[in-house]
């Protein structure tokens, strides 16, 4: 007889960590979604590159970032109104369509005619012009592939599917920032900017396979205002969902230690544009291995608590790499950092999906969107702009003791977030 320790539990669920690869459109958006977040990837990095070089000033680095964030931001509680009543397909379509148009122009840009026509003080202002474009396309694009997610994966698969959607993001800039540095010094800005062209249109010929997604919401139920207040108070009414964009938002915002990586590379650890593209990667590396290990082996209890020590020590390592003078340390607390991130990004990956309901998800995930870009391309802006103040290396400590602090708020301010799980 079977003692009481050989015994299974009968209602244990076995985990399937690949129940969402199964599904062969799920995989058709990931390799989509690859092909896009490493093109965007390929083309911060070159773009960051390329307009430090035009201008050796660290405030154009930043420029960039609000070039794209102000209508970004501007149109994203809107944008989330129009997802949530349009065919998700054909907008999706629509938008990888447009930066394809984007980045044609900017390889007109690069060339050698615009050169010699053009100083590079209004090639850097055409370049952000383009990129404000990008910026009104982003916000009805960016939250798209995450809206499409629960309609194409069973709500009970929702956890696994994420974890492998932010994956698959991390992949994507892993590749796009390593192979942006190198592409660079092999192929220069036009040749980065045709490769960039070329995987953009794989990555719509990978959507154009994507099952058409028709609106959940009804048009005419209600006028547009009142479905944006909708989503917005949905998100600040859900505690814990606010706490965990909210603490995203600000560390990033004041923890963007990447965007000051061309002028690392370049003036301070002369490591080139190889070095350049490796360290654009590091934080990736670190966030895709933290993601791949999750997925395998995923987080059961007290993620609340595991989110706040992450970012605090997301905190620390930016703290490190601004003091650092050695390309070796520099490279691995970035990637430690990353691996942090990864944390972070599945967390709030994972509760924005389960706490939206299926005819919200366009304008939840629009406000998330806000939320992210808003962290990412003003933290861009913050980094140049305290670079141009204090110098690089004071402002990227100045943003990691900025993260610590947001830490220590949020941990006294957010109790629902702290003890949060699922």
């Amino acid at each position: 007889m079977a003692s009481d320790s050989t015994k299974q539990d009968p209602t244990a669920k076995t985990i399937d960590r690949f129940a969402a690869i199964k599904i062969t459109e799920f995989r058709n958006l990931l390799a989509s979604r690859f092909l896009f977040t490493m093109s965007m990837r390929m083309l911060a990095t070159m773009l960051g590159w390329w307009v430090y070089n035009l201008t050796n000033d660290p405030l154009a680095i930043g420029m960039i970032g609000l070039s794209e964030i102000i209508p970004a931001i501007s149109l994203a509680l809107y944008a989330g109104h129009v997802i949530d009543i349009s065919e998700k397909r054909k907008l999706l379509l629509r938008g990888i369509g447009l930066y394809i148009v984007a980045v044609l122009i900017l390889l007109t840009l690069s060339s050698r005619f615009t050169a010699s026509n053009l100083s590079n003080h209004w090639i850097a202002i055409c370049i952000y012009i383009t990129i404000f474009g990008t910026g009104i396309v982003r916000a009805f694009t960016g939250p798209v592939y995450n809206v499409m997610l629960a309609s194409i994966v069973p709500r009970e698969d929702l956890p696994n599917a994420t974890t492998w959607n932010q994956a698959t993001y991390m992949s994507g800039s892993i590749s796009g920032h390593a192979a942006g540095g190198f592409l660079i010094a092999l192929l220069g800005n036009t040749g980065t900017l045709a490769t960039i062209a070329c995987m953009l249109v794989v990555s719509i010929s990978c959507a154009f396979r994507l099952h058409v997604k028709p609106p959940i919401a009804n048009k005419g139920e209600k006028r547009t205002w009142d479905s944006v207040k909708e989503g917005l108070s949905f998100v600040f009414k859900t505690k814990e969902l606010l706490g965990a964009v909210s603490l995203d938002m600000f560390a990033v915002l004041f923890g963007g230690a990447v965007a000051m990586v061309p002028v690392y590379a370049r003036d301070i650890l002369k490591v080139g544009p190889e070095g350049f593209g490796m360290l654009n990667a590091a934080s990736d590396i670190g966030a895709i291995c933290c993601v791949l290990l999750l997925t395998l082996f995923p987080m059961r209890k007290k993620q609340g608590y595991k989110l706040l020590f992450a970012v605090a020590g997301f905190g620390i390592c930016i703290i490190i790499f601004g003091i650092s003078r050695l390309y070796w340390i520099s490279f691995a607390v970035l990637m430690l950092s990353g691996m942090l991130d990864g944390i972070s990004v599945v967390i709030r990956g994972t509760i924005t999906q389960l706490k939206t309901p299926d005819n919200m998800r366009g304008r939840v995930m629009s406000v998330n969107s806000m939320f992210i870009n808003s962290s990412n391309e003003l933290g861009q802006f913050e980094s140049g702009l305290t670079a141009r103040l204090m110098g690089a290396p004071a402002s990227v400590v100045f943003g990691g003791c900025m993260t610590l602090l947001v830490v220590a708020v949020t941990w006294f301010k957010a109790p629902a977030l702290k003890k949060m799980e699922y």
